[in-house]
């Protein structure tokens, strides 16, 4: 849909930034907008156009770095046109969390996906199902249980088909994953007696681990998957030619790539699944950044580090009161759950640039539409400025926005990133 040099309000046929629509795929390179001419309407979620390249070139090189390869969990974003810069970046492929998931990434051409997680419900084995029938499509999914084995394997040699499965290894008190050695041995003796079961891998997510002590901890737990990967394959279970040993979130991925990056066999494929690094954060994301970078120390490898490369920008809507300023954002509009957002830019339309918000901005409550902001009495702002917020936890921002503004250093609006939720 071509929109040049028009605003969202001055067409009829344009899709505004801000509502739901029908899921189909549009275009909008090089719209001709302007964030600082209020051609968007507003609040609207914002992408920086270098920080997204430099953090996807960041982590394919510490990857490449580790020998370990990249599969991002797109949940993060459920942005296609990110997966396909994230493969052409080098990735090996995309993790997903749902069947839907992955209909919707291979959709839009993803051709090789672990699911991280169980495939449960005959509708969502049937999603899958209907995707290998059509071919070139390379799925993992993971098992956990006697009981899902038998049901995939019922599913899936009615249908004449094989089913590529990792065994998930968890922890007590977790989420889901075997808990014992003698938990994985029952898996692995149910997959053997299905010809459509193939083990292809063990997987498993530190990120549930919490507690004192956790840099030794997490290490302790991947070491341990490693070794359960090393025995399975010395009594030569697995069923592919290539062994999938794969884990890690956006916090440990460090320490996930330092263990299963070691030389370990020729047929074991290490791979690794941070998902947040693409857009980053100011909060979540970004503490466990510094932590890892604080362990790689000067050995990390890589030069620089991620960005922050999501922004929500929105107006001030009310002064109601001194020091009490009203956002024209909320909870409907970005994430709340690991820190609410925080001021970065401070905007009077008609200047020439934004320019850093005071550290003493706050946001301090949110509604379903707005958020309540502290500010100095005596502070320059008024109803009508605009004000960028950096978020925390990228994922629970991006699944409030169907389109997303990528913007340049000049603030013009470069394209337009659509979301599949």
């Amino acid at each position: 849909m071509a929109m040049s040099g028009k605003s969202i309000g001055e067409s009829a046929t344009a899709l505004p930034l801000t509502t739901k629509g029908s899921g189909a795929l549009e275009t909008y390179n090089n719209p001709g907008w302007n964030l600082l001419r209020e051609d968007v309407s507003l609040p609207t979620a914002v992408l920086y156009r270098q920080r997204l390249d430099n953090n996807l070139h960041w982590m394919q090189r510490f990857a490449d770095s580790r020998r370990v390869r990249l599969a991002p969990h797109g949940k993060t974003t459920m942005a296609p046109a990110l997966f396909a810069r994230q493969i052409d970046a080098g990735a090996w492929g995309m993790t997903l969390a749902t069947a839907k998931q992955v209909a919707i990434a291979h959709a839009h051409n993803v051709q090789r996906v672990v699911m991280a997680n169980q495939l449960v419900g005959k509708q969502n084995m049937k999603i899958i199902s209907d995707l290998l029938a059509e071919g070139e499509l390379d799925f993992y999914c993971l098992v956990d249980s006697v009981e899902n084995i038998r049901a995939l394997a019922e599913f899936f040699s009615a249908r004449n088909q094989s089913l590529q499965v990792l065994i998930e290894i968890g922890v007590a008190g977790g989420r889901c994953g075997t808990r014992t050695a003698a938990d994985v041995d029952l898996l692995v003796a149910e997959i053997a007696k299905h010809a459509s079961i193939k083990l292809a891998g063990i997987e498993t997510y530190e990120g549930v681990i919490h507690g004192d002590n956790l840099v030794e901890r997490i290490r302790a737990h991947v070491e341990m998957v490693k070794n359960i990967c090393k025995d399975l394959l010395a009594k030569d279970v697995f069923e592919v030619s290539q062994v999938l040993l794969t884990g890690a979130g956006s916090a440990w991925y460090d320490i996930v790539a330092e263990v299963f990056g070691e030389t370990l066999h020729e047929r074991i494929l290490p791979i690794i699944r941070p998902g947040c690094y693409i857009v980053h954060d100011k909060g979540l994301c970004m503490h466990n950044q510094d932590r890892l970078m604080a362990r790689c120390g000067p050995d990390c490898g890589v030069e620089g580090d991620l960005q922050s490369s999501l922004e929500i920008w929105a107006c001030v809507q009310s002064i109601p009161e001194p020091g009490h300023a009203i956002i024209g954002m909320g909870k409907r509009d970005v994430a709340f759950d690991a820190g609410l957002p925080v001021a970065a830019l401070h905007y009077r339309p008609g200047a020439q640039q934004p320019q850093s918000a005071p550290q003493h901005w706050q946001a301090v409550s949110m509604m379903d539409q707005h958020t309540a902001m502290t500010f100095q009495p005596d502070d320059d702002l008024r109803v009508g400025d605009i004000i960028a917020f950096g978020t925390s936890h990228p994922c629970l921002t991006f699944d409030k926005w169907q389109q997303l503004c990528v913007i340049d250093d000049n603030y013009n609006v470069v394209d337009v990133v659509q979301t599949f939720f």
